[in-house]
C-alpha cells in the first residue's frame, strides 16, 4: 500500500501552519491568514495555489466553497509526525504531576486510578488506562486478620497490588490459631503465583493428617485465593474524565458524541487500542479513521506504555481530532514515565 504523498518544504510548512491555526481557532483557514503566519515570503495567491494542491492530495478539505480549508485525518497525521519527539511540558502540568507522585501511595491500584484521573484533569480529555493481568504476579505477603465475626484475607502481590477478601471462619475456630495457620501457608507460598498458592492451600486442606478445624480454615482460604485469581486473569480499563467528552466544543454533533460514548463502553475494543499503543513506543497517536473502532472515527487517542521494560500496561487520552497534540503528547509521556517509576518502586 502506498504511503502519503511526499510534500515539498513549502507545502509542508503551509500545511503545518494551517493545522496549528485550525487547532487553536476551530475556524477554516484561508490564504490571507496563512500569508501573515507561515513565515514564507510568498504572496497569498501562491499560498492559495498550494492550498488547492494540498486539497487535491488529500491533506485538506474545504467545508464550503467560500470558506477556508481545514485538515483531513491525513493532514493531522503529517502535522503530528513533524512534532518534536519530546515536547516541553507546561509548568502547571509539571507541578501537578510532581505533586501527585510525591504523595505516599503504597498500592498500585490506588496509583493507577489516581493517575487516570490526573491525566484527565491535565488534558481536559477522557483518560483510559489498561490495567494488566495479575495472574503471574508473585505473592509477597499472605495473612489473615480477625475482624470480629469474620476475618480478612490480605494478599500483597509483587506488582504492588493489594487484594482483600472477607471470609467467615468455621464455628468454634480460634482467630489466633487461624492467623498462625495462614501465616505458615504464607511463608510456604511466598513468591509463588496465585494459582500455585491456591493449589498448595488445597493440598494442605486435603491432607489426611490435617485437623478438621484447620481443614475448614484452609478451604475458606483457598476459596479466597481462587476468587482473587479469577479477578486477576482479566485485563480491564480504568476511565477518567469521561464527562469531558460532552464538554468538547470540537465534538459539535450529537451523533459524534453518541458514537464515542458507545465505543468507550465496548471495553474489548478499547483494550485492543491500548494494547496496540504498547507496540509503538514511546507514544502512539491514532487519528480519526486510523482507529479500528468505528465509533472513534471522529476522535484521536494519544497513549503510552508504562512499567518500564516490562510494559505492564498503557495509559492515554481520548479527545477530538482537533486537539492540542503537542500538549497531549507531553502530558501522556510525562505521566507514563512517572507512573513507570512508581510501579517499579513498588515491585511491579
Amino acid at each position: 500500500m502506498d504511503g502519503p504523498p511526499r510534500l515539498s518544504e513549502r507545502k509542508a510548512t503551509i500545511l503545518r501552519a494551517l493545522v496549528y491555526h485550525y487547532i487553536r481557532t476551530g475556524e477554516p483557514v484561508g490564504s490571507e491568514a496563512l500569508a501573515t503566519m507561515s513565515g514564507l515570503s510568498v504572496s497569498p495567491a501562491t499560498i492559495r495555489n498550494e492550498l488547492a494542491a494540498l486539497e487535491e492530495m488529500g491533506f485538506l478539505t474545504q467545508p464550503h466553497t467560500s470558506a477556508g480549508r481545514i485538515p483531513t485525518d491525513l493532514g493531522y497525521r503529517l502535522y503530528v509526525d513533524y512534532l518534536p519527539s519530546r515536547t516541553r511540558l507546561r509548568e502547571p502540568e509539571r507541578r501537578a504531576i510532581i505533586g501527585f507522585f510525591d504523595e505516599a501511595l503504597s498500592d498500585v491500584d490506588q496509583i493507577l486510578m489516581g493517575t487516570t484521573r490526573l491525566l484527565a484533569k491535565l488534558t481536559r480529555h477522557a483518560s483510559v488506562t489498561l490495567v494488566p493481568r495479575r495472574r503471574e504476579a508473585g505473592i509477597l505477603r499472605l495473612e489473615l486478620i480477625g475482624l470480629g465475626t469474620s476475618s480478612l484475607v490480605l494478599v500483597v502481590l509483587d506488582t504492588g497490588q493489594v487484594e482483600k477478601r472477607v471470609i467467615e471462619l468455621p464455628e468454634g475456630a480460634v482467630v489466633q490459631d487461624a492467623e498462625l495457620l495462614t501465616a505458615r501457608v504464607g511463608d510456604a507460598v511466598k513468591a509463588q503465583t496465585l494459582a500455585a498458592a491456591r493449589r498448595e492451600t488445597r493440598r494442605r486442606a486435603d491432607a489426611a493428617d490435617t485437623p478438621e478445624a484447620d481443614r475448614a480454615v484452609l478451604e475458606s482460604l483457598a476459596d479466597a485465593l481462587d476468587s482473587i485469581e479469577g479477578a486477576a486473569e482479566a485485563e480491564h480499563v480504568l476511565y477518567g474524565g469521561v464527562s469531558n467528552i460532552a464538554a468538547e466544543l470540537a465534538f459539535d454533533r450529537r451523533e459524534t458524541l453518541r458514537g464515542i460514548f458507545e465505543a468507550l463502553e465496548r471495553e474489548t475494543e478499547i483494550l485492543e487500542l491500548l494494547r496496540l499503543a504498547a507496540e509503538d513506543p514511546p507514544v502512539r497517536i491514532t487519528i480519526g479513521h486510523e482507529n479500528p473502532v468505528t465509533g472513534m472515527w471522529e476522535a484521536s487517542m494519544v497513549a503510552a506504555a508504562y512499567g518500564g521494560g516490562q510494559q505492564l500496561g498503557t495509559i492515554g487520552i481520548v479527545g477530538p481530532i482537533r486537539m492540542d497534540y503537542a500538549g497531549a503528547i507531553a502530558s501522556v509521556r510525562a505521566v507514563a514515565d512517572r507512573l513507570s517509576a512508581a510501579v517499579e518502586a513498588l515491585g511491579g
